[in-house]
This record gives structure tokens, sequence and C-alpha cells, in this order.
């Protein structure tokens, strides 16, 4: 199987302009109006922003991958290294730490060069035990292929489909080196455009026994945030990724497989950044409700069973909200949460759903 990386002229991509000047107008329009929005609200709730994003990009990043983080743990690490107060925070376990780390480095310093050690200590951070699961791997090192090449591979045992073998781990080092000098130096490139070659380049060099795709993601929004001038993140490439996950898989699959003209790739990263930005009004709406909603109810006598849940209500709470649901979150009993919900409907909080069904559901009052 020929890969992109067999041409001889690789890693010398070229797209066509005139086929994405479009789209990247677009993207760089939604841009400055997500950026100007920003800027005309206060320190606390940029802050608030800020964290519900990067709370989203940790987790969305680690679900392509098949893992699936804690949200309060998450958003609780996530506080902890910014130096902010959140209700209900909880302890984080260093599996979690690590990615928040190397996220929020990517983020805040989005502006210094990337290295090969500040690669590795990235590395080192997603996987601090030196296992992925139960296998042990090299951290902070290139991938050494000692059990043969690195594949990407779907389908069960005996009937797998290689989907892209990755290069020779003896070309890494010179590979990467390669593209460490590119990232830190070409600054001629249009900086959204090397966002989308940045990702195709590194997936492709898969440096990593483990963890690529989520160095990969973290050196895009690394990119994305320089294309922003801005340390701060405010729409989740990753979350748009996870949505996309079977599209983005095919196109990366194509891609790897085909020439060095990427204009089908750069289309779809825009394609799918354009979604991510616009996604982000939805998400701003909410963290706009759920600083005006804290703001109203300052003196509102509420136990932490019902904080929980509220700001639970005010995240990605999934499915309908009952009483039994209630219990089982908050590990209390069935009348000790029915009494919570009533002092909720009581306070003009929580109504119930006009739907009805066997059970009765609940769900918080917008209109604020």
């Amino acid at each position: 199987m020929q890969y992109i990386y067999h041409n001889p002229n690789w890693p010398s991509f070229y797209w066509n302009h005139e086929a994405i000047i479009q789209q990247l107008s677009i993207v760089r329009n939604l841009q400055g109006r997500l950026l100007g929005k920003m800027e005309s609200l206060g320190f606390d709730l940029k802050n608030e922003a800020f964290l519900h994003t990067l709370t989203l990009d940790v987790l969305k990043s680690s679900e392509i991958e098949g893992e699936y983080l804690d949200l309060d743990q998450v958003r609780s690490s996530i506080a902890r290294k910014l130096g902010m107060e959140i209700a209900g925070a909880v302890e984080s376990d260093r599996f979690v730490d690590g990615v928040v780390e190397m996220m929020i480095d990517a983020t805040r310093n989005c502006f210094e060069p990337i290295t090969k050690d500040r690669l590795f200590d990235w590395h080192a951070a997603l996987f601090p035990t030196g296992r992925s699961g139960m296998y042990k791997i090299s951290v902070a090192d290139w991938r050494q292929d000692s059990t043969g090449p690195m594949q990407v591979v779907s389908g069960a045992l005996g009937k797998e489909k290689v989907h892209f073998q990755a290069p020779e781990a003896s070309v890494t080092e010179t590979e990467m080196s390669r593209f460490l000098e590119w990232f830190n130096t070409h600054e001629s490139i249009e900086p959204v455009l090397k966002a989308a070659v940045a990702h195709l380049w590194f997936v492709t060099i898969h440096p990593f026994e483990d963890g690529n795709g989520r160095i990969t993601r973290a050196l895009t929004d690394m990119l994305l945030a320089r294309s922003d001038n801005s340390n701060q993140r405010f729409y989740s490439m990753s979350a748009q990724i996870r949505k996309e996950r079977k599209d983005y898989y095919e196109i990366l699959e194509k891609t790897q497989k085909g020439k060095l003209d990427i204009t089908a790739w750069i289309e779809w990263f825009l394609a799918c950044l354009t979604n991510a930005l616009k996604a982000t009004d939805e998400a701003l709406d909410a963290v706009l409700f759920k600083a005006n909603f804290w703001r109203k109810h300052t003196h509102t006598v509420l136990n932490e069973r019902q904080r929980k849940l509220l700001n639970m209500l005010m995240g990605e709470f999934e499915g309908k909200l009952t009483s039994s649901k209630w219990a089982k979150i908050t590990k209390s009993s069935k009348d000790t949460a029915i009494r919570d919900i009533n002092d909720l409907l009581e306070k003009g909080i929580l109504q119930k759903e006009a739907a009805g069904g066997r059970s009765t559901n609940y769900e918080l009052i917008r209109n604020l």
C-alpha cells in the first residue's frame, strides 16, 4: 500500500487556494465575531466560558479515542490549575490531571515554541504510570515499533482492516525534526490553514506508541489559539470532531492514501471548524444562563445535593430528571430526593414537564 509519505516530494503539501478561500473567509469572520462577543463580557464570564470550553475539549478529545473521563473531575482539575473557585469541586485522579495539564499548556502557552522535550512532557502527562491500559509503553520517547509496524486497524481479531500504516520508526526522529522546524518557523502560511496542515502532518507521522490523536488535537488547538491571537479558547474543535468522527476518519484515511494535494482535507477541516464556531453560540448561551442563574440565586438557601444537580442540569445532563435519578446521583434516599425536588418546585427553580408519563419528569425553569 502506498501512503502519502511515500510521495517523492513528501511533505511538500499543496492545495487549491481558490477552492478554499470562501470557506476560510467564513471561518475568519466567525472567529472575529466570537472574539468580539467575548470581549464584551466581564472577566468572570469570560473565565467561565473558557472553563466550559476547555472542559469540553478535554472530555471530547478523550472520547474520540474511546476514553470517557469524569466530567466533574475534569472541570475541577481545570479550575484548580487556572486558580478558579467553583461550586462542587471534587478530587481528580492523575490520569485526568495529565490530560488537563497538556491541554492547558497548549492553550495558555500557545505562543511558545513546540520542542521535542515539550512533546515528551505532554506524552508523560498522558501516561503517568507508563502504561496504556494493561500494556507497558515507551513514555516520553518516540515509538520503537518493537512489536511490528504502527498501524491503525479496526475489526474483530483475525478480520482486521488496516486503515493506515505509519512511517517506519527508524525515520521518526528525522520526520519530527522537520515537522518541528516547520511548526516553529514557517509563519508565512495562513494560521488556520497551518492548523489544518499540522493536524494531518503530525497524525501521519504518528510518532508515539499511544496518545497521538490527543496530542494532534492539542497542537491543533495551539495553532487555532495563535490564529485568534488569544490564549483563551471559546470553541472546541475536538467536540466537533467527536460529532463528525466517522467523516473525520474517512477523510483522514483517504488523504493519507492519496497525493500531496490536500485540498479535500483542508475543505473538510474548515467545514468542521465552521460547525465548531457555530455551535459555540449555543454553548455561550448556556454559560450566560448559568452565570445569571447563580447571580440571581446568590442568597437562595440550597443544599449541596441541590447545587450539584442544578449544575448538572445546566451542563451535560443526560436523559430526563426523575426523583429516582436524583436519589441515585446524590446517593440519597427516595424520600430525600422528593423533598429536595419539592423544595426547588416551591422556589420556582424546577417545574414538572408537561409530557407526563409513568414517572414524573422535572426540568429547569429557563425564563430567568
